[in-house]
């Protein structure tokens, strides 16, 4: 059977709540904006799109991706991004979460492939649970599955974009998608180092890119993201089985 929300019928989805109350729903929540001179401008989407795919297993349904979201700050001097506001996003999230609880889902996990939708998104969780208190909903980021994980993704860049670890994992994930003569000379450094305000991205990038994606590789690619899929299905078996800590 299909892991897919929007390949089954409405009949397919109620039995399936009904057999199993405990199915666990993906949201994947992405971006359209900017990914430097070297990188589609749907990264974001394509990665919390493949991650939910990948770790969905038996146990969840994934939703078709939410491809826009909280990208304002990348401006528009660099082509591409098509960008909600925060409130924007956070609506969208819940609505998406909302529905799919009317349809029967008890548990709801956004698969969140864009930093800046972080915030948002925890703004969905909190709506969410005031409106469902008796399910569960929480996000998933790629970069923060493991301290290790998170480790790699930052290790050339903290506030990172378009860096090594993203550029690897789109060399696994859609190789044809990455210009990688561009990618050889697209580096520039993380300015934010001790910064107090956050800037738009003209303000602390030449080209978009935070980080040194000239460092990427499809090996490099291949283990971040072996070890991203087995902690994100780990986390989708445990939020399948988790009861509150008080019931």
């Amino acid at each position: 059977m299909t892991r897919h929300w929007g390949e089954l019928s409405s009949r397919q989805l109620a039995d399936r709540f009904a057999t199993d109350p405990d199915t666990v729903v993906l949201i994947p929540v992405g971006a359209t904006e900017q990914h430097g001179p070297h990188l589609p401008v749907g990264t974001d989407t394509i990665v919390a799109a493949a991650l939910a795919d990948a770790a969905a297993g038996d146990v969840a349904l994934v939703l078709p991706p939410l491809a826009f979201g909280a990208s304002q700050f990348h401006g528009t001097e660099l082509a591409g991004t098509i960008a909600c506001t925060g409130h924007e996003t956070a609506a969208a999230a819940l609505r998406v979460a909302a529905a799919c609880a009317d349809s029967g889902a008890r548990r709801v996990l956004f698969v969140n492939g864009h930093v800046g939708n972080a915030a948002p998104l925890w703004i969905a969780c909190d709506d969410f649970r005031h409106r469902f208190p008796d399910s569960g909903v929480g996000v998933m980021q790629w970069w923060e599955l493991s301290p290790d994980i998170a480790q790699r993704a930052t290790a050339d860049a903290v506030d990172w974009h378009a860096n090594a670890a993203e550029t690897s994992l789109m060399l696994v994930l859609r190789p044809e998608l990455v210009d990688v003569e561009q990618m050889r000379t697209a580096d520039d450094p993380d300015r934010t180092a001790g910064v107090v305000f956050r800037y738009p991205v003209q303000h602390v990038s030449t080209n978009g890119v935070t980080g040194h994606p000239s460092r990427a590789s499809k090996t490099l690619g291949l283990e971040l993201w072996n070890d991203v899929v087995a902690a994100a299905r780990a986390m989708v078996v445990a939020a399948h089985d988790e009861v509150p800590p008080l019931r």
